[in-house]
């Protein structure tokens, strides 16, 4: 064969190369729209219609933006890749639970995902899902200035070695609002959790040692319980919970640490209208003396000083 036709040859193969290449890059940004099409690239231009789609799109470490209010899903979506998923301010982006699932699975390591500006719940008609989002990998989550509403299970549930992280969020009417156990690491700060009709935070320990901080929140019943730390030596691992300068009102106890290796830390609390302020059957409830305990039933126990430093 002649050498040019040797380099048309090469010439045409690494063009066919470069543009199957280019068809299946994936996007930093992958657009959704109620009006999209799941046939669509996920450009801005031409948005894709379901998340399950914009995530096969989307590049690891890329964002995913909703541009106008719809419900994005119609089943379980399972988020395998680092990424962020947004609604553009004053969207409602809707990410519904429904047959019996939840409305978003994390089951891989490793991964950075963010939620914002989202909004996790049932879908009327249909058959409801369980919980708004359920991590079982030793992933990060990060959710933002989003609700998590009237689901009949739990609106967030770290069952991993992961870190959550909610901020600004509100979390009403489920079940609970988060479970976070088996070594799993957790902030919630200026949220909400109003409503939820057994309770706002549990820490069950499990396998390693699980920790959580809840600051600058509200918990509000009518509710079983406000936090609750609670170990097995059967199951074994730990349970800490600290709470700061945040308000439990109107449940039947509204800071609850059972368990040989659970402990609750208290500082710049209001904890008022509740039946038991505090109910300790673990070795401490700690408080740093600037608890404000008003037109609470009673108490069980005693709460341990804990000296400011």
């Amino acid at each position: 064969m002649p050498g040019s036709t040797i380099l048309r040859s090469a010439l045409v193969c690494l063009a066919i190369a470069l543009l199957s290449t280019t068809a299946h890059a994936q996007l930093f940004r992958a657009y959704l729209a109620s009006d999209g099409d799941d046939n669509n690239p996920c450009t801005l231009q031409a948005p894709c219609r379901l998340l399950p789609t914009a995530l096969n799109a989307v590049a690891s470490g890329g964002e995913i933006w909703m541009l106008d209010s719809a419900n994005y899903n119609t089943g379980a979506v399972t988020i395998g890749k680092s990424v962020s998923i947004l609604a553009v301010p004053g969207v409602v982006g809707s990410i519904v639970a429904l047959n019996d699932g939840p409305a978003i699975g994390i089951t891989a390591s490793g991964l950075t995902i963010s939620l914002r500006n989202v909004v996790i719940g049932p879908v009327a008609g249909a058959t409801p899902g369980t919980h708004g989002v359920f991590m079982s990998g030793n992933s990060t989550l990060t959710i933002e200035n989003s609700l998590i509403a009237s689901l009949p299970n739990i609106g967030v549930v770290v069952s991993s070695a992961g870190v959550l992280k909610v901020i600004n969020t509100l979390l009403r009417n489920n079940e609970w609002a988060i479970i976070v156990g088996n070594g799993a690491s957790a902030d919630i700060s200026g949220s909400q959790m109003l409503r939820n009709t057994v309770g706002g935070v549990a820490v069950p320990g499990g396998a390693g040692s699980t920790r959580v901080s809840v600051s600058d929140s509200i918990i509000t019943g009518p509710s079983e319980y406000g936090v609750l730390a609670l170990t097995d030596t059967g199951i074994g691992g730990t349970a800490q919970i600290s709470v700061t300068r945040s308000t439990i009102s109107h449940t039947d106890r509204a800071l609850v640490c059972d368990g040989l290796t659970s402990t609750i830390f208290t500082g710049n609390n209001l904890i008022a209208y509740n039946q038991y302020a505090f109910y300790k059957d673990c070795p401490a409830i700690y408080t740093a003396g600037n608890n404000q305990f008003n037109a609470n039933a009673g108490s069980s126990g005693a709460m341990t000083p804990l000296p400011l430093q």
